[in-house]
């Protein structure tokens, strides 16, 4: 049986929230039976975009995390619903609009928080992967479908097909998944963005009354003396190394010139961090 999961790659979300908008223009003042009742105009994220600013400035940056139900394969909320809440075989969790009435207890079975109260039809409502659509033949749901950059996506196919995009992929699940209960059936790509650090910093020079951009400078990044990474400043002379994990200790960085040592200095690594300007 060939089953659904999320792909997401936060490197290409853009927090434009067409995904948003098309789950409640599919689903405000829509009931699909068997699947959900209407949602409400507003209170609701079905799709709901997390956001982490890293840095400082002016060197920063800004992650967008959309973070849809889970779709766990072993989902807290089913085993919590007592048949109000089902698994399908293709891996959708529904909640049943009908069995589930009055079941506000059924939102703290969620560890992500996916799920919401409907206070006027005392109803649990969460995402459901536009199901309805999927079993009328569409190949994706709606938020996939208005997505301009293309960072939402839907698997379908084998687990073992599955297993090894992720792989491929380097796919991960949320940081806090390993500590969670569900196995999640949603993936990032870059999630890296999110959850790491990174170091950044721009190369300049006094030509005399003026500074310049030193462009080409090898910079290398090290730890424990060893080259762990090494790139070149580009046309501002900025440079930037990303995925490091948060407080991972002291870093030096090396920057070179006409094949000589030119600069050195030291960085402890708490979390993302800039050495502004180093003037050559």
């Amino acid at each position: 049986m060939k089953k659904y999961a999320f792909i997401i790659d936060i490197g290409k979300c853009e927090n434009c929230h067409n995904c948003f908008l098309s789950c409640k223009d599919e689903h405000c003042g829509n009931n699909w039976p068997g699947y959900s009742t209407s949602q409400p105009l507003h209170g609701h994220r079905w799709l709901n975009i997390r956001q982490k600013e890293r840095g400082v400035f002016p060197l920063i940056d800004i992650a967008y995390l959309p973070q849809p139900c889970m779709h766990c394969d072993d989902a807290p909320c089913v085993a919590a619903g007592n048949g109000a809440v089902q698994k399908r075989e293709d891996g959708i969790v529904l909640i049943d609009p009908a069995k589930a009435r009055g079941r506000k207890e059924l939102l703290a079975a969620c560890p992500y928080g996916a799920i919401w109260w409907n206070e006027e039809e005392q109803v649990p409502q969460k995402c459901t992967l536009c199901a309805h659509l999927l079993d009328d033949g569409w190949s994706v749901p709606r938020c996939v479908q208005a997505c301009p950059t293309g960072a939402l996506s839907i698997f379908h196919g084998d687990e073992s097909e599955l297993r090894q995009r992720v792989v491929d992929e380097e796919l991960a699940i949320l940081p806090e998944a390993a500590k969670l209960k569900g196995q999640p059936q949603c993936y990032y790509k870059n999630l890296y963005r999110y959850s790491h650090s990174f170091i950044a910093g721009s190369l300049a020079e006094k030509v005399g009354e003026i500074e310049d951009c030193v462009i080409g400078a090898t910079v290398r990044l090290k730890k424990n003396a060893e080259v762990v990474a090494e790139q070149e400043s580009d046309d501002f002379g900025d440079f930037k190394f990303d995925n490091l994990p948060e407080n991972s200790g002291d870093y030096q960085i090396e920057i070179v010139r006409d094949g000589m040592v030119v600069r050195e200095l030291s960085i402890d690594v708490v979390q993302s961090c800039s050495v502004s300007t180093i003037i050559l």
